[in-house]
């Protein structure tokens, strides 16, 4: 186990370690340009920037360096210096390595401007290409990828893959980021680009593997399968990775593992998940990067995380996401879009969490409403006493959208969670006296949404609906309010609800103001305060707005069938009727004409001035298909719940922040039944690794070849048998020493193995002068025996004596 730790201890630090150097050698490569005092080229006075041609054609390297340096702080400050071109151009081969790296600079921003006169020095940059200098050869490519000018995509092309094989990562990285411009410069060379694609995903460098993935979704973004043999490798790079970089390939792996790896199936109880090992060791490699200081990498992270993991895995998300609230209004608005789309399908992740969607008064209008929304979506039994609250306290903001924003949110509320209804309704009639008409109205709209939602329930479970906030309490509380409530839609609203309700035996309570039952004192079948709402109207009919005046029309309509036999119903309804028919707006016109239609067959009395209404021919409907056709028309139960900007889209799509589709989305494949399979991603790199104890043993076993030769029988074992003593020490076996016990005992045996040790050496000594004597009269005996069937055993012979002398020479090595 401490091998193993020990391995990934050296492979971190390897990894790190050349992370740091191509990070220092990428952020400090233009260090040079800045010696010395540059914030005076920042102040071209008028004098200084006339001497700049000049200086450009000067034979001094120091003018031309200063003439760069200040056409540099030019376009800096926004200036457009293109008229210099042809100037500068004239220097790009120069001797002096600080005026090619500003006439490189300057002509990336204006090579695509000016592409007659950057072709050129197309032979300079196809020259430096070669030069020593990693930065040189970076620039010259960057350099020769921006001429916009088709003829020379050949050339382009191969520049980039003379630079794709550059022993620098940083001159590989800027290949990577050239392909997309000569691919969008001419599309015919894409399988060229492809196969220097597939050479720059070997690369092993995690500086250039970022920019490999945007050219990648930029050329051939639906050839997934060129990453089956490096998606493991890339996974595990991620970690070494450049911020930006990061966020672009975690885009990339995302849609590899929707298209290529097998969907995490979940048990039927939910208490077991199975998921990939290739999709598991992406959460692995990722899940670190959501401590990352880059807002993008985090929502990288967050996005393949939420379209990619199992359910128990979705809650770590939520963490990160959060923290990012705090960091602009920008990242914060983003974020929210974000949190919008998650809440859609698991808001429970987010309830525990809503204090930190709180509305602050410095906050910008967009992100208030993605805030409410986002209230909206995580109310809960245990939160809603806090978040009614903060509803109320919306209320009083002197942002008319999210005053509505919030008053809906109380209604809401109230249907969500049944026990907090009285709180809400008591909220609610106490806004009906708010002085702000924008108040007023939007409780207005959501009481009649609660009216309309509780007799919808009444009618359904029969359950009584007396009360002080009973739903016929409520409207005759409208009523009764009419002349205070002057916003159109809440005047128009309440006007119709006192029409949809005005029969008495719609109510249990009729009449009374706080739902107590009072004499009738209108007509008869009618509420009390039903016909009164109609003279009101009536009488302040040519100063309602059109909305008002069509549900004024509407009314009389609905009261004239409920009771025709009242002739004060008959005269409103005429004179009603009248103004509408010659009104300036055509819709309340036509309202008028289709609502004098509908009632030629209910009474007679609105037919009694011919010149006024004329008579129709045609089919005259009775009472009852009257009524049905002005009650039960709009019978669905009104919904409050805005639709705008309510977490649309998928998660990291610009059309999920504007709210409407853009050119160039990218897409989210769906998941395939079966993944591809698993052997399409071995690699050399995945099988594991020999921990380094184990590498040690190894070498430590290797023998000499005489030795590994020796005789079958009794081969040679270099492992021991005995215990090991504590201090690591072999004690053979059959040894009488033992295990020493002090410091005195270990060079007491020392000393011993020292005598023995030089008494073997002279037997040795000894044994091999008797061994070469034997060799030499064997040798003799050989010589003259000549028989031909005995050279086989000569032969054999020689073959023993050679086994034994190793065999022999093996046993001296060992002791």
């Amino acid at each position: 186990m401490s091998g193993i730790d020990l391995n990934a201890i050296t492979e971190n630090a390897s990894r790190l370690g050349t992370r740091l150097q191509e990070a220092f050698s990428e952020h400090t490569r233009d260090l040079a340009i800045a010696r010395g005092s540059s914030a005076a080229y920042l102040d071209n006075p008028d004098d200084k920037v006339k001497n700049i041609r000049k200086q450009l054609d000067s034979s001094s390297d120091r003018e031309k360096l200063d003439a760069m340096k200040r056409l540099i702080a030019l376009i800096s400050k926004g200036r457009n210096v293109s008229e210099y071109f042809a100037q500068v151009v004239k220097n790009v081969a120069s001797h002096n390595l600080e005026i090619r790296k500003l006439v490189y600079i300057y002509l990336l921003r204006y090579a695509e401007q000016e592409p007659d006169l950057a072709l050129l020095s197309i032979n300079t940059f196809q020259k430096d290409l070669s030069d020593s200098n990693p930065l040189i050869r970076a620039m010259a490519l960057r350099v020769l990828s921006g001429i916009k000018v088709p003829m020379i995509g050949s050339i382009v092309v191969l520049a980039i893959k003379k630079c794709a094989s550059d022993i620098s990562p940083y001159v590989r990285k800027a290949a990577a980021q050239a392909i997309p411009k000569c691919y969008g410069l001419d599309a015919s060379h894409q399988p060229e680009l492809i196969t220097i694609l597939s050479t720059l995903l070997r690369d092993r460098s995690p500086l250039s593997l970022g920019s490999v993935a945007v050219a990648f979704e930029a050329v051939c973004p639906t050839r997934l399968d060129l990453l089956h043999q490096h998606y493991r490798r890339l996974c595990r790079t991620l970690l070494d990775m450049d911020e930006w970089g990061q966020a672009d390939l975690l885009v990339l792996l995302t849609r590899y593992a929707r298209t290529m790896l097998p969907r995490p199936i979940e048990s039927p109880d939910n208490t077991e998940e199975e998921v990939d090992p290739d999709l598991k060791l992406l959460f692995t490699s990722s899940e670190p990067l959501f401590q990352s200081s880059n807002p993008a990498v985090v929502l990288a992270v967050g996005r393949a995380f939420y379209y990619l993991a199992p359910p128990s895995e979705l809650k770590k998300i939520v963490s990160p996401l959060i923290r990012l609230l705090h960091i602009s209004p920008e990242v914060e608005r983003v974020v929210l879009t974000y949190l919008l789309i998650i809440s859609k399908s698991h808001s429970s992740l987010l309830a525990p969490s809503y204090t930190s969607f709180l509305v602050r008064s410095n906050d910008i209008s967009v992100i208030k409403r993605d805030k409410m929304l986002l209230l909206r979506s995580v109310i809960s039994p245990e939160n809603h006493q806090a978040l009614l609250r903060e509803f109320i306290h919306y209320a009083d903001d002197s942002d008319d959208v999210l005053v509505t924003d919030a008053i809906r949110a109380i209604g809401y509320c109230a249907r969500l969670v049944p026990d907090s209804t009285q709180q809400c309704l008591t909220a609610l009639m106490a806004f009906i006296q708010s002085p702000h008409d924008i108040v007023v109205a939007n409780a207005v709209l959501v009481l009649k949404s609660l009216v309309q939602i509780r007799l919808h329930q009444a009618q359904t479970s029969f359950a009584p609906t007396t009360g002080v906030f009973s739903p016929m309490s409520i409207i005759s509380r409208l009523a009764y309010r009419i002349d205070e409530i002057r916003h159109p839609k809440a005047r128009a609203c309440v006007i119709w609800l006192v029409g949809q309700y005005a029969s008495s035996s719609e109510s249990s309570t009729p009449g009374g103001q706080n739902g107590v039952p009072t004499k009738s004192v209108g007509p008869e079948g009618l509420t009390p305060w039903a016909a009164d709402v109609l003279r009101k109207s009536a009488a302040n009919f040519a100063q309602e707005t059109s909305v008002v005046k069509l549900q004024i029309v509407t009314l009389a309509a609905k009261l004239l069938v409920l009771c025709p036999t009242d002739r004060n119903l008959i005269l409103l309804t005429r004179y009603v009727l009248t103004l509408a028919r010659y009104d300036l707006n055509f819709d309340v016109r036509d309202r008028a004409r289709t609502i004098g239609s509908l009632l030629a067959g209910v009474t007679s009395a609105l037919r009694g001035g011919e010149e006024e209404f004329e008579e129709q021919g045609g089919v005259v409907l009775r009472r009852e298909q009257v009524k049905m056709v002005l009650f039960e028309g709009k019978k669905d139960v009104a919904d409050d719940t805005p639709t705008s900007g309510e977490g649309g889209g998928i998660l990291g799509s610009l059309g999920a922040i504007t709210g409407r589709h853009m050119l160039g989305e990218s897409y989210l494949p769906d998941w395939l039944e079966e993944g591809t399979e698993s052997s399409l991603r071995d690699t050399e790199d995945d099988t594991p690794q020999v921990p380094v104890y184990a590498q040690n043993l190894a070498s430590a076993a290797i023998v000499p070849r005489s030795i590994a030769s020796s005789s079958k029988g009794s081969p040679v074992v270099l492992t021991p048998t005995g215990s090991a003593s504590p201090a690591g020490s072999y004690v053979p076996q059959g040894s009488s020493k033992a295990p020493w016990a002090d410091l005195d005992s270990f060079y007491a045996d020392t000393n011993t193995d020292e005598g023995e040790e030089e008494e073997e050496e002279e037997e040795e000594e000894d044994g091999e002068e008797t061994e070469e004597e034997e060799t030499e009269e064997e040798g003799e005996e050989e010589e003259e025996n000549d028989e031909g069937p005995g050279e086989s055993d000569e032969d054999g012979e020689d073959d023993d004596d050679a086994e034994s002398q190793e065999t022999d020479h093996a046993a001296r090595v060992l002791r």
